[in-house]
């Protein structure tokens, strides 16, 4: 009996020490993440139109590629906390794993689809990235699919800025999804097929945001998992001139 108790109590200890272990490691993490952001700030300048009000910004992608030479773009969602330079290298793996500096990292960074070309002839640029706890990364791409978050009109417009030309998309589509590959396509055979996958992830979304999209749409996708890790969170927007 003494045994027994006492293999338990071990076993307790270790499990502990482990869950101890995880939650230092992810708090060091993401204070390295913050510190990475931090640094990345100060390559963004923002000017506000005293007319207008509309925000502009000025990404100084030089010096970010010297930083990081993977760098391909930046990102703003209003509403939530997703500010961040985009990464791309030759797989979907790299950065899911690595900070922004390329130092291991369980928190990643968020990265283009890495078969994307951001060349003009994409038809779904996809950004990946993981849902953190405390709200970084996409931690806070759940918010998009709240009442609160869907009422303000000005949470619509997402900012995808690359090094010649600023981008503004309008969201369409909101939902949460088991994983698959299924909205993350970017190669269409035809028209037809291009036009089922548009029809089929807008009648996905939980909100109805009155937007048409049609086969000269180009649309930019954002996924990260559930806190359950079956399921995704995605948010599709289309490409407009404002």
């Amino acid at each position: 009996m003494k045994r027994l108790r006492l293999g338990n109590i071990l076993i307790l200890l270790s499990l502990f020490i482990f869950s101890s272990y995880k939650i230092v490691c992810w708090k060091m993490d993401n204070d390295k993440s913050n510190e990475i952001l931090n640094d990345i700030q100060e390559n963004v300048t923002i000017l506000k139109n005293r007319t207008t009000s509309k925000e502009e910004y000025i990404i100084d992608f030089v010096n970010l590629k010297n930083k990081n030479n993977d760098t391909i773009a930046y990102i703003k969602v209003n509403g939530t906390n997703i500010e961040y330079p985009l990464v791309k290298t030759s797989n979907n793996d790299y950065y899911l794993s690595h900070s922004f500096d390329k130092s291991y990292n369980s928190a990643g960074w968020p990265f283009v689809n890495y078969l994307n070309t951001l060349d003009g002839t994409d038809k779904n640029i996809v950004v990946f990235a993981h849902s953190r706890r405390d709200g970084s990364m996409f931690g806070t791409l759940y918010q998009t699919l709240s009442s609160k978050w869907q009422s303000n009109t000005d949470n619509y417009k997402i900012i995808f800025i690359q090094e010649n030309c600023t981008s503004y998309y309008q969201v369409f589509s909101t939902y949460k999804v088991l994983n698959e590959d299924y909205y993350i396509k970017n190669y269409f055979d035809s028209d037809d097929e291009y036009v089922n996958f548009l029809n089929t992830i807008s009648s996905r979304s939980n909100y109805d945001y009155g937007v048409k999209v049609t086969k000269d749409d180009v649309i930019l996708t954002l996924s990260t998992c559930a806190s359950d890790d079956m399921y995704r969170i995605v948010l599709h927007a289309k490409k407009v001139e404002i």
